[in-house]
């Protein structure tokens, strides 16, 4: 909608003038005074008898001429700044009017995983337009550069913007928001450059957990996420097998007191067997304590995945996890044995009371195939069980293969040994899926609660629909009487910088 151009004050005296952003048939005519056209037919006359000279001032005789010049002066100096005023509103409605065309048009693409168009979502940063040389430039930040549909979101843009009449030359940039937690302020000083913490847990020992966390990590990082590795496992880690590292010691920063992760392929990785130490010989405690270290001393740098391959049993060190930092999502490792099942539906069972979401199951050693035929040499239908009975959306199905073996005991990953192989495409399947459902997740955390300062009111939404619901701040402080709590309501209420009493502390 074009803004209304401010009318000016009657006492102001205005020459009506013919423009092209006024109606003609609106604005009333003034007739000129007669002692103006006199002193025009003076002026002519004595402009042919040579009488008046180049650079001097025209002098009338009338009584009034003076009073009368001086009012027409300031009549076309106002109407020379109305004119000016008008032209400049033109110019601003012409540019928001550009920058409406360019962003309806961006409108029109929407994301898939949000539902929603890439305008509403945020994506479209510094957005520059010259409506004179046809150019429009933008920017479109992403929520994570491992974005599956980015290339297609990069030539959507292009398409839809260059279709625009006064468009001639479209330049897309893409970039992705920076790397940050959904819950930053309630991490440790380490872990508060990382977006997306992900589990790879099956609960049972020898299904492949470290096989699934490794490829996937690897495969995340080929998609262009910044990833770290996190080995969980203290009394058997797998990790340096796995991979071949240059440097397989961890360093230790002394002034920081940080750990220094070591690096393959681009990937940072942290163990308790680059720690010099081989296997631990520890109780239980103890081993807390060092998975405690190991993960919020190391120096992650920004990270947009953090996978942690998850020891097995669902004890103190799943719950130390589990409490120390908050998981964005989870991934079961299962094989198609019974027993498998019973101690995967454990783990399953464990996150869902931590409230940490399980977005895929992996089956692994599920067949494979020779003169022709698929054989199921473990059975089927245990990893569908664990969809059906769980609700967990996807299933992904890894063959034995000699090769998958072998990559996990030369230190060459299989997604990194070979890309375009079955297996690769399975766990490219499995990182499209874990970027897609943790964009939703942070979607819906991120918008799940609100307050509204209009009425006062916490407004929550349930994820996965429409409903909404209120709830009143007294509600949630009879509810909740942790000291979290009370200054976080204390916050909302009152901003600003906050004051306790000596009693308090």
């Amino acid at each position: 909608m074009r803004p209304e151009f401010t009318q000016l004050s009657h006492s102001e005296p205005v020459l009506a003038m013919q423009s092209s952003l006024h109606t003609p048939s609106k604005m009333p005519l003034l007739c000129a005074p007669s002692w103006l056209y006199l002193s025009l037919q003076t002026l002519k006359s004595q402009s042919k008898a040579g009488l008046l000279l180049p650079g001097k001032c025209l002098q009338f005789s009338a009584p009034c001429c003076s009073i009368h010049s001086l009012k027409l002066e300031r009549t076309l100096c106002l109407s020379h700044k109305t004119r000016t005023a008008a032209f400049q509103d033109a110019s601003a409605i012409s540019s928001d009017t550009a920058e409406s065309d360019v962003l309806k048009a961006l409108s029109q693409i929407i994301d898939p995983d949000f539902g929603t168009d890439i305008v509403s979502c945020g994506f479209v940063k510094d957005l520059e337009i010259d409506e004179a040389q046809g150019e429009v430039s933008f920017r479109l930040e992403l929520t994570t550069p491992a974005c599956p549909v980015k290339d297609m979101f990069e030539q959507r843009a292009n398409e839809v913007v260059a279709m625009i009449p006064w468009v001639k030359n479209v330049k897309v940039t893409m970039s992705a928001q920076p790397a940050r937690p959904v819950f930053a302020g309630q991490l440790p000083a380490g872990l508060q450059t990382i977006s997306n913490i992900v589990a790879v847990s099956s609960c049972k020992g020898g299904v492949g957990k470290s096989t699934v966390a490794v490829n996937l990590a690897y495969t995340l990082a080929g998609m262009g996420a910044r990833v770290g590795i996190f080995d969980a496992d203290v009394y058997g880690p797998s990790l340096p097998t796995m991979v071949s590292p240059e440097n397989r010691l961890l360093e230790m920063n002394a002034e920081k007191r940080t750990i220094i992760p070591t690096e393959y392929m681009g990937v940072k990785l942290v163990s308790f067997g680059f720690a010099g130490q081989g296997r631990a010989i520890m109780r239980g405690p103890m081993v807390s304590g060092v998975i405690n270290q190991l993960l919020t001393t190391t120096e992650w740098g920004e990270l947009d995945y953090l996978v942690i391959d998850m020891p097995p049993g669902t004890g103190d060190i799943q719950l130390t996890l589990c409490q120390v930092v908050p998981l964005t999502a989870a991934v079961i490792v299962t094989t198609p044995q019974k027993l498998a099942f019973i101690d995967v539906a454990k783990g399953v069972r464990m996150f869902s009371k931590l409230k940490v979401p399980c977005i895929a199951v992996v089956e692994n050693m599920c067949h494979f195939d020779a003169d022709g035929k698929r054989y199921y040499p473990f059975g089927r239908g245990s990893g569908s069980q664990v969809v059906q009975q769980f609700g967990i959306p996807h299933l992904f199905e890894l063959p034995i293969r000699p090769t998958l073996s072998a990559s996990g005991d030369s230190g060459i990953p299989e997604a990194v040994a070979d890309p375009q192989g079955e297996v690769a495409k399975t766990f490219q399947n499995l990182g499209v899926c874990v970027v897609q459902q943790c964009a939703k997740i942070r979607q819906q955390v991120s918008t799940a609660v609100t307050y509204d300062k209009s009425i006062k009111a916490i407004k929550v939404k349930v994820p996965d629909s429409d409903e909404e619901f209120l709830l009143h701040p007294a509600t949630v402080r009879r509810n909740d009487r942790s000291a979290q709590s009370v200054l976080d309501l204390f916050i909302v209420h009152k901003p600003g910088p906050i004051q306790f009493k000596k009693s308090v502390l």
